[in-house]
């Protein structure tokens, strides 16, 4: 069998199996917040996302040329629907999550990124009109309120007078994108996921190039140093990668739903990550945030 039609493989494998590969997926998502911070100041942030998509895709391209043939027919009429969706999911996300480690914590980027699932559960809501019960609308309200708490940094006045953190602000514009493109999946044309994400990191990686010539005509530009190599291949290859992979491979075992209650972990990792790798004060409004976006997304979950 061809390394893409394993790939591609449905309903393979354990469902310990399937466990094992969404720990894995939860740890890669937790680290990239960590990843952002040692980011700073060895390469720029449109530097990062143009050549992450670019490593993507030349990885993908490798092994994927048979089917992305054999499928062209019906992903050359979704063309303009794939490339909005990488630009909201991939290169829209990425490039403000990159831009918000620089005035932001590791641990304020993983407690907002965990949550996703509430900003799908409101898009959901307001594109389709799903169906909502008073568990969920509580449960979002309850994770919202932990993120303001985040980008507030536990100060009530700052709450008040609505002044946060920059980079607080542009991870919940990076979460909200992440969670536009989760909803928009659902329109996803009928063809294998692994040639899907083949085209939308393809696309990525052209959405990216405006972008990365703003930044070096507006001066921000770095190149990567040493230590930035390293970073963006790590970035590359674990939560672009390897967590995508096992993500795609893990629904197909056990189901969308039953996946996607791994997302909870991704702040919790990135908040053990953030104190030991990076030395950043896990103050108590911390704890309470988490808590409370922890807890609302259970809530919201629990009347599914």
């Amino acid at each position: 069998m061809q390394l893409s039609e394993s790939l591609d493989a449905t309903r393979t494998g354990s469902v310990g199996s399937a466990y094992f590969m969404l720990f894995v997926t939860a740890l890669c998502w937790g680290l990239n917040a960590i990843l952002g911070q040692l980011a700073v100041g060895e390469v720029s942030p449109m530097a990062v996302v143009t050549l992450r998509w670019l490593g993507i895709t030349l990885l993908l391209l490798t092994f994927m040329v048979p089917s992305l043939r054999r499928e062209w027919p019906v992903l050359r009429q979704h063309l303009k629907f794939l490339f909005l969706l990488a630009v909201l999911g991939f290169t829209g996300f990425n490039s403000l999550f990159y831009v918000a480690s620089h005035t932001t914590t590791g641990l304020n980027v993983g407690i907002i990124q965990g949550a996703m699932p509430t900003f799908v559960f409101i898009i959901a809501f307001l594109v389709h009109g799903t169906r909502v019960t008073l568990f969920q609308v509580v449960g979002a309200l309850i994770t919202m309120i932990g993120v303001l708490m985040v980008a507030a940094g536990g100060d009530i006045d700052r709450l008040l007078a609505l002044a946060f953190a920059r980079g607080d602000v542009l991870m919940v514009v990076a979460g909200i994108f992440y969670s536009a493109y989760a909803v928009g999946l659902r329109s996803k044309p009928d063809v294998s996921p692994m040639a899907m994400f083949a085209v939308l990191a393809a696309s990525a990686f052209i959405a990216s190039l405006p972008l990365l010539v703003y930044e070096m005509v507006s001066g921000s530009f770095q190149a990567p140093t040493p230590k930035g190599w390293a970073v963006v291949a790590v970035i590359t290859l674990l939560p672009s990668f390897l967590a995508q992979v096992f993500f795609i491979k893990s629904v197909a075992i056990i189901g969308p739903s039953r996946a996607g209650i791994f997302f909870n972990l991704t702040p919790v990792i990135a908040a053990i990550m953030a104190v030991a790798f990076l030395g950043e004060k896990f103050a108590m409004y911390h704890a309470v945030a988490l808590v409370l976006v922890l807890g609302g997304i259970a809530l919201a979950e629990r009347s599914r």
